[in-house]
């Protein structure tokens, strides 16, 4: 059994005459409560039963004893732990830290804000300390309701994407630095509770050519000679957001590859590349209901991220172009980005999004 251990069985051997003790307490002030209004009662009440009353209130007032109170036990017998050390080994560890401890008035970085994102929060944080030279940055999280941090992110970025946040519940976040040319990691900054209202964007389960994650959030292309679009489980994404698919791994690429969103499942097409969709082939060619466009966009690569950001720019009486809906669409991927107006027939309050592979070993995470 370890010291904690012995601790905690300590504690929780000591700590039940307390508990008795308290739940008497307790029980006597409840049931004094419960007197004092009976009495209130009794003396505000109607003429004719008030004497009744009275009588009865003074028969359980007899019974009580409001001036007692449970034995609590004397100090001395309250246990009381103590780690008794020797003074030579206080002396090493004095050394120690007057060796290798700082002493700062607050921590180099800070916490600076959070993000929803569906199913994930973007934590950014800045430097406070301007003579602070950051080599690296230590991010951690953990569930308001679970005892330890752990590291999620360490590098030289300022912003990060943590995944798998489940929606409506609360983490808090911590980060810290390392100076350039240090070993030891800098103080905490002041922990901060973040949280998504968004649910996490999935795939629809069933379609033979993919395999999904268990989160259903990662989608790999199979060796499965079936083929088709696979589609979003429902229309999860909404103007103002952006959407983000991450190539995790690549395959023979194919003109008629593609991801992007669309306004509704069709079954039937073997890509997105179709009306009332927008989406970027393997190669990098941004395709608007059905039609290639002139611009293009770098081809995708293992590691890369293409996102989708939509507003709405016109909704009313139908245009020039036949539509009455008008989404202004940018899809960026490897520093590049292309903008267009996508016109839709119909008002789109959200989105599906999709993806289709010809050969297998893709694998995207889409967030």
């Amino acid at each position: 059994m370890s010291l904690l251990q012995e601790v905690d069985a300590i504690e929780q051997e000591s700590i039940k005459p307390l508990d008795e003790c308290q739940k008497l307490i307790e029980h006597g002030v409840s049931t004094a409560d419960d007197l004092l209004r009976e009495g209130e009662s009794a003396v505000h009440g109607d003429v004719g039963q008030q004497n009744e009353k009275l009588c009865s209130f003074t028969k359980k007032a007899l019974h009580i004893q409001l001036d007692s109170l449970p034995e609590v036990p004397s100090l001395v017998d309250v246990p009381c732990l103590s780690a008794q050390l020797d003074d030579c080994l206080l002396t090493i560890l004095k050394n120690q830290i007057f060796r290798h401890g700082t002493v700062a008035s607050c921590p180099p970085v800070q916490l600076e804000e959070f993000v929803e994102k569906p199913g994930g929060i973007l934590v950014r944080w800045c430097k406070v300390d301007d003579d602070f030279i950051p080599q690296d940055y230590r991010l951690q999280y953990r569930k308001s309701t679970a005892s330890h941090f752990e590291d999620v992110y360490v590098g030289l970025e300022t912003e990060f994407i943590v995944l798998h946040i489940d929606p409506n519940v609360d983490y808090q976040f911590r980060v810290c630095a390392r100076g350039d040319g240090r070993q030891e990691w800098s103080p905490w900054s002041v922990p901060q509770i973040g949280r998504t209202t968004l649910v996490p964007h999935e795939w629809t389960t069933g379609l033979e050519g993919y395999s999904l994650s268990s989160r259903r959030n990662i989608a790999l292309r199979n060796d499965s000679q079936s083929c088709g679009v696979l589609y979003s489980k429902a229309p999860t994404y909404f103007c103002g957001q952006t959407l983000t698919f991450r190539i995790e791994t690549v395959g023979q690429p194919d003109r008629r590859d593609s991801l992007g969103v669309c306004v509704e499942q069709q079954n039937g097409y073997d890509s997105l590349q179709r009306d009332k969709a927008v989406c970027i082939s393997t190669n990098g060619a941004v395709f608007v209901n059905g039609k290639e466009m002139t611009n293009q966009l770098p081809a995708v690569t293992s590691g890369s991220t293409v996102t989708f950001d939509m507003e709405v720019v016109q909704l009313g009486p139908s245009s020039n172009e036949g539509g009455n809906f008008k989404l202004r669409v940018t899809i960026s991927s490897n520093n590049r980005e292309v903008v267009f107006d996508w016109v839709l027939d119909q008002c789109c309050v959200s989105l599906y999004f999709g993806c289709s592979f010809s050969y297998p070993g893709w694998k995207v995470l889409v967030f």
